[in-house]
């Protein structure tokens, strides 16, 4: 059965060798620059390396100092979760969603639309701005407000604060999340055969959520899958908005994530090592992660 299955396998690629040819130097550089590295990590995660000596073996010590001798991965992957869990699925439907009303306006606001939800991502000062609208001073723009209408009496250090920093790292994230997958979704609505509304609404469809439910969702599967894997790699990555607006390390390690802390043992400390234990954990739950939400799809419109 194999045998027969490979020789199929052969007889494709012989078929449209064309294909494999014009394939041939994307995947050349995609092995090298992404698959051979993530193997590298993963046999490094097994190592003692810190760069200057030739890497030592030392087994499952990394993973076991990572659950029982490191207090702050801990914090780390708590943070990456609660950032996971919040800003994945909201941003995700938000995208979704604005996408979903803004694609019925003409083309000429339409666009504008999407260049004004787009911009926070296109903008170099944006974290700037919030750093003048956080301040910790009567300065800033945020507790300027509060004590002028005498909430507070004093100034807040908000990224000072250990209890407002996480919260605020991910209202910045969510603010910059219509990356990637908003601008998935406006392609895909514009893609879908506007010939199947008036198919549905002959069926019976009487709304335009049974419209979404039935047609467009279905209709839109593998921008959907695209948008869902883009928003779980933001959401466990985050690194940018707590290094930028709480520092690094973030006040009792308050923002910290698993990235940052990869950063902080691979940049800083130079424990190789350790580090690729570290990523090599988080590509796990990214794999996990990406296996339950094409489950949850493929369910879709079904």
């Amino acid at each position: 059965m194999k045998k027969r299955n490979n020789q199929g396998v052969l007889q494709l690629m012989r078929k449209n060798w064309q294909s494999y040819a014009l394939m041939t130097p994307f995947l050349i550089l995609f092995s090298i620059f992404t698959i051979i590295p993530v193997l590298i990590a993963i046999v490094l995660s097994f190592t003692q390396f810190n760069i200057f000596t030739m890497p030592e073996f030392v087994g499952w010590d990394n993973y076991v100092r990572m659950i029982l001798d490191d207090d702050v991965f801990l914090i780390a992957i708590k943070n990456t979760f609660i950032f996971a869990v919040v800003t994945g699925p909201i941003s995700f439907i938000l995208c979704f969603f604005f996408a979903w009303i803004i694609n019925d306006y003409p083309k000429p606001i339409r666009s504008f639309l999407t260049v004004l939800f787009y911009a926070p991502v296109l903008s170099g000062q944006v974290y700037t701005i919030w750093k003048f609208v956080f301040s910790a001073d009567a300065y800033g723009l945020l507790n300027g407000f509060l004590m002028k209408f005498g909430f507070i009496n004093e100034p807040i250090g908000w990224f000072n604060d250990a209890d407002y920093v996480l919260p605020l790292c991910i209202f910045v994230q969510l603010w910059l999340s219509f990356g990637t997958g908003f601008l998935t979704f406006i392609a895909g609505l514009q893609g879908v055969d506007g010939g199947l509304y008036e198919a549905g609404y002959i069926d019976g469809i009487s709304n335009r959520f049974q419209e979404m439910w039935y047609i467009t969702l279905p209709c839109m599967k593998s921008q959907l899958l695209f948008a869902a894997i883009m928003q779980i790699v933001s959401s466990f990555s985050v690194s940018a908005v707590p290094e930028a607006l709480a520092g690094f390390p973030s006040v009792s390690y308050s923002a910290e994530t698993i990235v940052t802390h990869i950063k902080d043992y691979g940049n800083v400390r130079y424990e190789m090592g350790y580090a690729c234990a570290l990523a090599t954990t988080l590509f796990l739950f990214m794999v996990v992660t990406k296996s339950l939400i094409t489950k949850v799809l493929n369910r879709v419109g079904r």
